[in-house]
């Protein structure tokens, strides 16, 4: 299990304290809800939390029990780990591309060394290749941003979500 740490000011964006604070609330709702059975065929209602998250899912097969699982399973998939399936064990498209590139560069080296006039041709395409290389960099760097922002919105949606479903189970039950 995943150790909570406390959280300092300079750190609030980071996405370890998203995760910790994810994490809390999920441990907390699951020591609130002594009962999760309670939870089946509970509608979400008119609970703007839970209500302006909804996944792709019809409205029908929601409840507050799928809720609470779906928010156990990403706990669990967090701590855990996202269990390896045959489409993610595949190399993606771009690091293909990089290998290709980078094998292309130590063959160009080898031609370079093997003649002098095909030195400067080898140079220009090294230098190309430097070029897309550093391109391919910071289009590394733009999709990590990217997707950081995005897993830290999503872990603050959940977030919101769990405290939502521990303040609901408490109302249910008169807490």
């Amino acid at each position: 299990m995943m150790r909570l740490l406390p959280e300092t000011p300079a750190q609030k964006n980071s996405l370890f304290n998203a995760m910790n604070r994810f994490l809390g609330a999920v441990n907390n709702m699951d020591q609130t809800v002594m009962v999760p059975s309670l939870l089946r065929d509970v509608p979400l209602g008119d609970d703007s939390e839970l209500c302006g998250h909804k996944s792709d899912v019809d409205e029908g097969d929601v409840d507050m029990y799928s809720y609470y699982q779906l928010l156990k399973s990403i706990r669990r998939d967090i701590e855990w780990g996202l269990r390896v399936s045959p489409v993610v064990k595949e190399t993606p498209p771009r690091l293909t591309r990089m290998n290709s590139i980078a094998s292309t560069t130590s063959s160009s080296s080898f031609a370079s060394t093997t003649s002098s006039s095909s030195f400067a041709s080898s140079l220009s395409s090294a230098s190309s290749e430097y070029d897309e290389d550093e391109e391919e960099e910071e289009d590394l760097q733009k999709q990590f941003q990217y997707h950081l922002a995005g897993l830290q919105g999503v872990l603050s949606k959940l977030t919101t979500q769990a405290d939502s479903l521990t303040k609901r189970y408490k109302q249910s039950i008169g807490l």
